[in-house]
């Protein structure tokens, strides 16, 4: 299997860049500008039959649980829009964009790989951010417009290119913090990462 392994940092993958594989390797830097150039010019000239992106990320839902690995079943672009007198609107609630024009479903990007029926992560609902913040208001709203489990800079961004470029994929989050919280000595950073790597692990010898 030609697989890709995507992350925006070494350091959120670095115990599995230790492990023999034969997977290629793309680390694309944080954000959405970054994770969709690299990611681009990757795949380009190369068929790759499986890609997965591995990361913490920020957790808005109070059930899923610090240093939890969870799969993500959909994800969008969530500041991608326009803020008026407090009110923010995305560009298909403007009428800009139709929602359910490809690679969007309802203004979501959803990955329809059976794998996520058959391994045992629990599946969450991400949106992807150009900006993390600990401001309240932004992150009330967040939670009433989209209803996000998980937080990223680059999920979004991996799950457009993907499903554009038809290459079946897999976006795996370990929870490292709760959204809003930015003491990072409050953050499981050291045991997701571990968890994560873990997990990445037994998911590429599953797709074996």
């Amino acid at each position: 299997m030609n697989l890709l392994i995507v992350a925006a940092t070494e350091f959120e993958i670095e115990p599995f860049l230790k492990q023999k594989n034969s997977a290629d390797i793309l680390i694309t830097g944080v954000g959405i500008p970054a994770t969709l150039y690299h990611l681009v010019k990757k795949i380009s000239g190369n068929n790759y039959d499986f890609a997965i992106q591995a990361g913490i990320a920020g957790a808005f839902n109070d059930d899923v649980n610090l240093t939890e690995v969870v799969q993500m079943s959909e994800d969008t672009f969530a500041d991608l829009g326009i803020q008026e007198n407090g009110n923010f609107q995305t560009l298909f609630g403007m009428g800009f964009s139709d929602k359910n024009d490809f690679p969007f479903t309802n203004g979501r990007l959803i990955n329809p790989h059976s794998l996520l029926q058959k391994n045992h992560l629990p599946p969450a609902k991400g949106i992807t951010v150009n900006r993390i913040s600990d401001d309240a208001f932004q992150n009330k709203m967040m939670r009433e417009k989209f209803s996000p489990d998980v937080e990223s800079m680059e999920g979004a961004a991996f799950h457009y290119v993907c499903l554009l470029e038809e290459i079946n994929f897999l976006q795996l989050r370990a929870i490292s913090n709760r959204v809003g919280e930015r003491d990072k000595s409050k953050w499981e950073l050291k045991t997701s990462i571990e968890n994560l790597n873990k997990e990445l692990l037994n998911i590429i010898e599953n797709l074996k």
